[in-house]
């Protein structure tokens, strides 16, 4: 029963894959004058019009709460892209076949791959300047996508990725 146990607690901690998230910023950038946001009208996410409403949302209730307003007349824009990949599947099994007599050998091997593999999704938030014409703060996500997840679980997902992107939002110097 332990083993069982063992086995359901280690399949659910592998299922709940982290965000990850790498940042990357200008280090001459004075962010306290950084008050006002807005989003380009050309923006093309990559992500279903929902999902980018859901992201936008859970992006202005961040910011919204780190003391920042959206502004026609902003101090810097931000922009999205996103991307979808299948990860390299690393889960399979090799059957053999060997047999041998005096001084001849022979083998087979196969590796069987298990289960599918997984469909990861990247974005990347952009913070520009566009009166300097520069990028001053970049934020690229990865994460796990299950496609057929209910909105719910959508949502959830996104304000996570929010949350842990805006988590070093501005960076210490």
């Amino acid at each position: 029963m332990r083993v069982i146990t063992s086995i359901v607690l280690l399949l659910f901690v592998v299922s709940c894959a982290p965000i990850r998230v790498n940042y990357d910023f200008e280090k001459n950038t004075n962010f306290n004058q950084y008050k006002t946001y807005n989003y380009y009208s050309d923006m093309n996410t990559g992500l279903s019009e929902l999902d980018t409403k859901r992201l936008l949302d859970a992006l202005d209730k961040k910011m919204t709460a780190k003391g920042f307003s959206l502004a026609e007349t902003p101090d810097f824009f931000i922009d999205i892209k996103s991307s979808e990949y299948k990860e390299v599947q690393r889960n399979n099994v090799g059957v053999g076949l060997g047999g041998g007599g005096g001084n001849m050998g022979g083998g087979i091997s196969i590796g069987l791959p298990i289960g599918q593999s997984n469909v990861n999704r990247q974005i990347t938030i952009d913070f520009v300047d566009e009166n300097k014409k520069q990028l001053f703060w970049q934020a690229v996500s990865e994460s796990n996508f299950k496609p057929n997840s209910t909105p719910e679980k959508r949502e959830e997902l996104l304000n996570a990725i929010v949350e842990k992107v805006l988590l070093q939002y501005p960076p210490k110097q």
